[in-house]
């Protein structure tokens, strides 16, 4: 909370420029890079982007979702590094028990994971997003098998494998008596759709890598200690609005500040660092079997286009700099 307080304030530092043409003067001040800040890294979020479309192959794309079942929610809130990690072990641990199988696939898949715990009303909703090539090396890694257009694996032998392998990890862990009996009967939800070349999923996951759960352009109201913020709800695609008290607000958002250190990203199967070798196996294959256009430059994901410090923003002109004010500093009147 400290550093997003201070971000993009004099407690920071930054530049203060004037333009040569209508005299005007600007502050331009530092952002904390707190991964979690909703007006930071969004230049970071452009350049992952750009790197993941460079590792993207020339094949179909799936997106597989694994969602943790509310009883487990409580669970993760008290140990979110432990749960957190499991979700992502035991989701990829069934969809490679699947992949590897001759029924399905049976060849090894590049797939890239990344955590999401909010829904767009802020509630606390963990979920894997895996975003999983329609095929892979094959075992031996002579070849590239590809799979049906639209189906990838079962989602239901999916869901199963990933409770039951969820409920031995929480076993070993000693964590398995804080969990209702009752949420190793019910189905886990595994959802999978096709998503073309990869691309769109892409940007899709980009903006929300670096940032947690919202924009400052979604808070429309702050008045009578309470917060009013915009979202899209899911199931309709229509923009609702929610008004909670300031500290309600604030709950909900720091639900999603992850552990110092862990990885909200991860990469598997032939874009594991320990086999990007196969990775480009894999590529040699497909463009060999079929020409494939060369991928367009991706653009940076964000929520407002950005503006050059060195640019007036009154009449375009150029901006010089006059000092740096270093962190700390008085604010300007």
């Amino acid at each position: 909370m400290r550093d997003i307080e201070a971000c993009r304030t004099s407690r920071l530092g930054g530049q203060l420029y004037r333009c040569d043409n209508c005299r005007q003067e600007r502050y331009s001040y530092h952002s904390c890079k707190n991964r979690h800040c909703p007006k930071c890294q969004n230049d970071t979020a452009g350049r992952w982007l750009e790197q993941q479309q460079r590792l993207l192959l020339p094949a179909r794309y799936f997106l597989l979702t694994a969602t943790l079942p509310a009883e487990l929610r409580p669970l993760a809130r008290m140990r979110p590094g432990t749960i957190y990690g499991l979700l992502f072990q035991c989701a990829l641990a069934a969809l490679f028990k699947l992949t590897r199988d001759r029924k399905f696939l049976g060849a090894l898949p590049s797939v890239v994971a990344v955590l999401h715990t909010w829904r767009r009303d802020l509630h606390f909703h963990p979920h894997v997003h895996c975003l999983v090539t329609g095929g892979g090396l094959s075992l031996d890694g002579t070849r590239w098998r590809a799979v049906n257009r639209s189906y990838l694996v079962s989602v239901r032998a999916c869901s199963l494998i990933f409770r039951a392998k969820f409920r031995d990890a929480l076993t070993r862990a000693g964590l398995i008596d804080q969990v209702a009996p009752r949420v190793w009967k019910k189905p886990w939800v595994v959802h999978l759709k096709p998503v073309g070349d990869g691309l769109p999923a892409l940007k899709y996951l980009a903006p929300y890598i670096f940032r947690t759960a919202i924009t400052n352009r979604r808070i429309e109201r702050l008045e009578d200690d309470a917060v009013t913020f915009r979202f899209r709800d899911g199931k309709t695609g229509t923009w609702r609005r929610c008004t909670l008290p300031a500290l309600d607000f604030l709950r909900r958002f720091l639900q999603h500040v992850l552990p110092k250190g862990f990885v909200k990203v991860r990469a598997y199967g032939l874009l594991s660092p320990k086999k990007r070798h196969l990775l480009e196996r894999a590529r040699y294959l497909l463009t060999h079997r079929r020409h494939c256009s060369d991928r367009a430059p991706a653009t940076a994901a964000s929520d407002t286009p950005s503006r050059s410090a060195c640019c007036c923003p009154r009449c375009g002109a150029t901006m010089t700099l006059l000092h740096t004010l270093f962190p700390n500093q008085r604010a300007p009147p």
